[in-house]
This record gives structure tokens, sequence and C-alpha cells, in this order.
């Protein structure tokens, strides 16, 4: 009898959990096949699921070899052959999604997954990423409504490199329940309102949802446009005036329940709606700063005498133009004080010709700056003392201090999600597909794995 072995491992885990939440069904008939071919939709998406959680360093594009040593009968189905699996399989599932709709579909999936199993949507964190790729894709068809792969802000730093922007949405625990691909340029200052007022339409949510997000959605369009039902909190841009002065305000801070962060409210009318503003101070925050600012202390205090005496050594050509090089220079070391100041002038003849004037010769005259200086103590300490310090805002008047702590903290739930994402044994960056419509389609399997993923994890969420 000739016997042949093959492991499942982990991956039997993630089929039974494709099998169990029991979305294959509302795949094939949200996307049915048209075309007699050995695999189903439903079982291509399985397969690529399979494939991205595989975690065996290969790429996340599917050929035939990745599924030759795995029982694929026992994974996919019965009758399903690792020569089944093929680059134009995969690819008509794609354009299959794509044509029914990326995002839509994904909210299909989670919405059966949330009538099965029970987790909570109480707390929304709503975040963007993007990610780059090789290639010129320079030949997209404005006819298919595309994204557009194309230069951004990049958050790796490649300058250098086209990209796509992926909006996702959590819920507390961290499990994706909304995904959207943007173009590259896409900007956070209009993403994040678009997604929360998505979220809204396309899923049956709790009564009371808190949707948090970073700074920038903070800004009085958005404010606006939210209105008052929709409850949120997010942290406040540090270039508001308001801000500024609320973190130099001497007050006196409350520590929180948790005691790492301490604390002062007050109330703002900012955009027209009025908020509780909280200042927070993280002692670990405050600790890791006081390292690089004592750093770049220490630096200044070499540099900024040095910078002074190449000021002193120019000519001006009026007292006015003096004083005011001064001021800039004190302007851009706040940690000084002028201890003493005075313009000088001086006269000399014209030309740079020597010796002594003459009786009634034209002299030309110029300023030179006369300076001490000393270092603002006080200054430093006032700086030192704002170290870790931010402002939370939300609408919501009724929330705790230590509630408004405690859910946007929960924000790196969304933030953890696309480092899944970016891990290299993922290798979810690594797209070889040329149509922009594809790439669409593949970052939405992207998220869905993460969302079998955590339910593989923890079966009660």
């Amino acid at each position: 009898m000739n016997i042949t072995t093959t492991a499942l491992s982990h991956l039997g885990l993630v089929s039974g959990t494709f099998d169990e939440l029991d979305i294959a069904d509302l795949i094939d008939t949200t996307i049915p096949k048209n075309r007699n071919h050995n695999l189903s939709h439903s079982a291509v998406i399985k397969a690529m699921c399979l494939n991205g959680l595989g975690f065996n360093e290969s790429r996340l594009y599917l050929y035939s070899d990745y599924f030759e040593n795995l029982p694929t009968e026992r994974l996919l189905g019965e009758g399903i052959l690792p020569k089944h699996i093929n680059d134009d399989v995969l690819g008509r599932t794609l354009d299959k999604i794509y044509e029914y709709g990326c995002t839509e579909l994904f909210n299909q999936i989670v919405l059966k997954v949330m009538k099965s199993v029970p987790f909570g949507n109480h707390i929304l964190h709503t975040d963007t990423t993007n990610f780059s790729l090789h290639g010129n894709y320079e030949n997209r068809d404005p006819e298919l409504n595309t994204i557009e792969i194309t230069y951004g802000h990049p958050k790796d730093m490649r300058w250098d490199l086209k990209r796509y922007v992926l909006s996702m949405v959590c819920n507390q625990e961290g499990i994706p329940l909304f995904v959207e691909t943007l173009s590259g340029n896409a900007s956070d200052k209009t993403t994040l309102v678009k997604t929360i007022k998505k979220i809204q339409k396309n899923l049956e949510l709790d009564d009371k949802v808190y949707h948090i997000a970073d700074s920038a959605i903070y800004s009085d369009d958005n404010i606006t446009e939210l209105g008052a039902h929709t409850l949120w909190i997010t942290r406040v841009p540090a270039t508001i005036t308001e801000v500024k002065d609320l973190q130099n305000t001497d007050v006196e801070l409350e520590v929180c329940t948790d005691m790492r962060y301490s604390y002062y409210e007050i109330t703002s009318s900012y955009g027209g709606m009025k908020q509780k503003w909280v200042l927070f101070q993280s002692k670990a925050t405050k600790k890791r700063k006081e390292k690089t600012f004592d750093r770049n202390l220490e630096k200044k205090m070499k540099t900024a005498p040095k910078s002074l005496n190449k000021l002193k050594m120019v000519e001006y050509a009026c007292e006015e133009d003096a004083n005011r090089v001064a001021e800039k220079w004190l302007d851009e070391n706040q940690k000084y004080l002028f201890e003493q100041l005075s313009i000088e002038s001086k006269s000399r003849r014209i030309g740079g010709k020597r010796g002594r004037p003459k009786k009634g010769e034209k002299l030309e005259t110029f300023y030179l700056i006369k300076a001490k200086i000393k270092v603002d103590k006080q200054a430093i300490a006032q700086e030192r003392k704002k170290l870790g310090r931010f402002v939370l805002a939300t609408n919501d008047l009724d929330l705790t201090v230590d509630e408004i702590l405690s859910y946007y903290k929960s924000q790196g739930n969304v933030e953890r999600g696309f480092m899944f994402l970016k891990d290299k044994s993922f290798h979810v960056s690594e797209v070889y597909l040329k149509k922009e419509s594809r790439i669409e389609a593949l970052a939405m399997i992207m998220v869905l794995c993460k969302l079998f993923l955590y339910y593989s994890h923890d079966r009660n969420f």
C-alpha cells in the first residue's frame, strides 16, 4: 500500500474558520461563476486567504506551486487540485470582486459574520495607511473608475514610488469592519470623514457609537460635516492656536485613574460645536521626550552663540535692519535672552579707500550688532514642563476623562492591523499586478485575511 501524507498545519484552522463563518454561499450568490470552471469564486477567495495566511515567506501572488504539497481537497473542497489554482482563475475572481464592488462585498461578508458571531461596534477606529508599489502604472482606464496608483504622502518615506491608500475601520478589539482602497494621493483630511459616513450607511451599528480618528480629521469643515449626532474622539492638532495656549498654560494637572497620565479639562466651541477638551500628560512620553530635549538643548547651547557671533560680524545698512535681525535671532533661539543689546554705528570712506578722510569728504555709515546673551532658564523649565502633553477632544460632554483616554488609546488596534498587513511574512506590499482594479480587489482580500485571523485566534472575539 502506497501512503502519502500532507500537513494541514495552521491552514486547517483558517479553512475551518472560513467554513464556520458560512460565507461561501454568500460569495457565490453575490458573484456567481458564469463559466464551467473547476473552482467557484468562494473557493478562489478561500485559497487566496490560505496563501495570505500561510506565513511561509511566499509572495501574496497565488500559483499552483504553493499548494503542491498541501491537501487542497481537504482545504478547498473535493476535486480541487493544485493545478486548478492558476493565474487565469485568480484573475477572473479578482475581476469579479471589482465588478461587484470590493468594499460592498467586504461589507456583505462583515454583516454575515456579525449576525453569526456577536462582537462589539461601540467604538470604531478609523485610519488610513498606504502601500508603495514598483512600476509605472501609467495606463489607467478612466472608464473603469479605478483608483489611481500615483505619488502621494509616503508613510514609509519612499517618495520615489507610486502608491495606493487603504482606509480601514476596526472595532475596539481590532476586528476590521470596513475597508476601501483609494488613490495614492488621497488626503486623510477628507478621507476619514467620508469613511465614517460610509460605515454609518453600510453597517448595522449600535445606537451609540464613538468614532475614533487621528488629528487629521479635526477641522472646522469636518466638525460641521460630522454633525452633532455623530459622536467622535480625536486628538486636536498642536498647530491650533488654542491648543498651543492650553499646552503653555500653567495649570495644576490631576492624576487619572491610569496613574501614568494626568489631566486638565476645559470646554471649547471650536468649529461652532461645544466640545470637551482634555489636556493630558503622559509620564512615559514626557520621560522619553526629555532625553531628546536634553540632547537638542546641549547642541543648541553650542550652536546658538556661534550663530550670534556671525551676525555680529555682518554690516547692516540701517539701524532698523540690525534690530530686525537681532529680534529674528532671539525668536529662533527662545532659550536665550539678550543680557545686553545695542546697535553701534560706524563710518568709513566710500569705496574702501584707506587713510584718514579729507575734510568734507562724504562717508558711508554702517551698523553692527553688539550683544551679550544669557540662558533663559525660565523658558527652558516651562518648555520641559509641557513635554508629553497632548489634547483630546470629544463632542460627548458626558464622557469621563478616563473614558476619553481609554477609548482613544485603543486606536492602536487599527495601527497594529496595518503593521500585520505590512509584515514581511505577509508580503502584501509586493503586489505583482498591473491592473488597478485587481489591486483594489486584492487589497480587500488582504483585510479579509485579517478578519479570519482575529476570528481564528479568539472564537469569542
